[in-house]
């Protein structure tokens, strides 16, 4: 009897994790830049005397969808949606270099140039800070400059673009780290300027996959239930006996 208690507790498990997953890609549909998070798991035998024939579903590691999302146009000087498999370093917060797609960038009252969510803007020598009462403009290859009032044009810095060759990691910050330290800027790294890309989420698809993960989830609780009064039924027998 223990045996289809274990199956279905960790089946359920399993598919509650399944479905925070499936509810965190559908809220960032519209983040800009987001990759949908993606789930595996593994099964994982129960070990002890007499244990032998139990396994329990666990999540094992989980990546990303590498996809690209669309791209729109905003024609505002400071988007910036990276091309390939292009990423932009950015300073997090606990002051680690982490990788973002999200391309929406701000200046604040520094100067400094930064993501909507206020993290610093690396480039190639470290922060680019822009000078005031300038209009700036940012090229495909990621170089920032800035034209004066009397119209001279000055670059500031080169965004820090980079293209991993591994799958990165995303952290508890939504930022993505790779695992084996920093990433070199990769000089041949695109970005198109005047646009953002989307979330590469899928929402129907989504959609559909959460009915489902709802419907085994009753169906996991359904086969608890039928191992319960089981239990109880064939206690009552023994009880007779």
């Amino acid at each position: 009897m223990d045996r289809m208690i274990y199956l279905s507790m960790s089946g359920a498990k399993a598919t509650m994790q399944r479905q925070e997953v499936l509810a965190n890609n559908l809220a960032n549909a519209s983040t800009t830049g987001f990759r949908a998070e993606l789930q595996a798991m593994r099964a994982v035998p129960v070990r002890g005397d007499g244990a032998s024939t139990r396994v329990y579903a666990l999540e094992t590691t989980t990546g990303y969808d590498p996809s690209p999302g669309p791209i729109t146009n905003t024609a505002r000087a400071l988007d910036v949606a990276m091309q390939g498999n292009a990423w932009l370093g950015v300073q997090a917060l606990d002051g680690t270099e982490a990788y973002t797609r999200m391309g929406s960038l701000q200046v604040n009252a520094e100067g400094t140039l930064v993501t909507s969510g206020g993290m610093t803007v690396l480039g190639d020598g470290g922060p680019i800070v822009l000078p005031p009462n300038t209009a700036p403009a940012i090229a495909s290859d990621g170089t920032v400059s800035v034209t004066q009032p009397d119209g001279t044009v000055e670059p500031v810095g080169r965004l820090k673009l980079v293209t991993p060759e591994a799958p990165l990691v995303r952290g508890n910050d939504s930022l993505f780290r790779n695992p084996d330290g920093d990433l070199p800027a990769d000089q041949t790294a695109r970005l198109q300027d005047g646009a953002l890309e989307g979330s590469n989420v899928n929402p129907i698809e989504n959609m559909v996959a959460m009915i489902a993960a709802a419907r085994q989830f009753e169906a996991q609780m359904k086969m608890l239930q039928t191992a319960e009064t089981d239990e109880q039924v064939a206690g009552k027998l023994l009880s007779m006996n």
